[in-house]
């Protein structure tokens, strides 16, 4: 394994920290000081704390280490070289953590212990959840004689897409929740078998919004990865996974910083009194991205043979006091619900944005 991949300095920024974990794809980066001794660790999780408390990515990476609610693992777990494997999945497993630092008896780092490369868990705990049911009206008339998600993105419909990167993943049950042309999508997919997956289908009789189709699922104990049948993305299910389980969710919901720019100057007032102008701002929020983790036991908080919104269980789920939590999407992500959209998916397929 490359260190280097992994290290990063003590004064180094958070957006450099970010460009780390990235480029090894591991989910870590290690901070060192000149000596190569191990200060810190910064996980991805780390990183989506940041994003969602809008850290500057071009400050010092110490904003993220110093706070407590952002960076919540002050001591950096480790293991000395030689350690078993046996112990080595036991500290991993004790501390809830997925990387192991093995640090000589100075505190140099001299490698890194992957739990996935130890127990070898390539099947991810999740059942897959694709909205596909829906009519497209926004993409007529390309939608006449298919259902959007099977309009070709690329050479291949953008479901198959959906259903690769979710295999991709490690997820390997799929439910399709269909209505509008249902037999298409069945006659493509059949049961999964030739695109490395299981697949059941859940047809609605009657549309029943982005939520509803959930309670006709058959009973399970793993979590729900719920997502709209018209995203195409890269986001890592791996680390939204974790991040639902570090945050001991009912619900999380991943959403993504969009920026909106304002033609206009904008006044701050105090009754008639101006107070400031603001020329042309930049309105930054986090919108919703269609994309869901939800444990087994919100089912029960969905109403049965009734259309119901994803919005809306949110909402019931806050008033009941379950705990939902928002996850930033840092990967590549794209809502494909209008034309220009679907066009931009095309290129970005031709261009490689997808490939794994």
């Amino acid at each position: 394994m490359d260190l280097r991949r992994f290290l990063v300095e003590r004064d180094a920024t958070l957006r450099q920290a970010i460009e780390q974990i990235d480029a090894n794809t591991k989910g870590i980066a290690l901070v060192v000081d000149d000596e190569g001794r191990l200060l810190a660790t910064v996980t991805d999780g780390d990183v989506r704390r940041a994003i969602l408390a809008r850290l500057d990515l071009d400050g010092p990476l110490s904003a993220l280490l110093s706070d407590p609610a952002l960076h919540v693992r002050a001591e950096p777990v480790s293991a000395q070289p030689g350690t078993p494997a046996g112990q080595l999945i036991h500290l991993m497993t004790e501390a809830e953590v997925r990387h192991l630092p093995l640090l000589d008896a100075e505190g140099h780092v001299v490698d890194l212990v992957l739990l996935d490369d130890l127990v070898r868990e390539y099947e991810l705990p999740l059942t897959a959840v694709v909205m596909a049911g829906g009519f497209g009206t926004r993409l007529l008339p390309l939608t006449e004689d298919l259902p959007k998600p099977m309009l070709l993105v690329g050479d291949r419909p953008l479901l198959e897409h959906i259903i690769d990167q979710l295999r991709v993943c490690g997820i390997r049950r799929v439910s399709l929740t269909t209505h509008y042309k249902a037999d298409v999508i069945a006659d493509h997919f059949g049961d999964g078998g030739g695109f490395g997956v299981e697949i059941d289908y859940v047809e609605e009789g009657k549309p029943l919004g982005t939520a509803g189709a959930l309670s006709l699922l058959q009973e399970g104990t793993e979590p729900l990865l719920v997502m709209n049948g018209d995203i195409l993305t890269k986001v890592d299910f791996r680390a939204m996974l974790d991040f639902h389980r570090e945050q001991g969710a009912a619900m999380t919901v991943a959403v993504r910083m969009e920026e909106i720019q304002l033609p206009y100057g904008v006044v701050a007032t105090d009754g008639v009194h101006v107070l400031g102008i603001e020329e042309k701002p930049i309105l930054r929020h986090f919108i919703n991205a269609g994309i869901y983790l939800l444990s087994r036991e919100v089912r029960r908080h969905v109403p049965e043979g009734v259309r119901f919104d994803m919005t809306q269980l949110i909402e019931r789920l806050i008033v009941d006091g379950e705990p939902v939590v928002s996850f930033p999407i840092r990967e590549y992500w794209l809502d494909i619900g209008q034309t220009t959209t679907y066009e931009q998916a095309s290129r970005d397929v031709e261009a490689g944005k997808l490939a794994s």
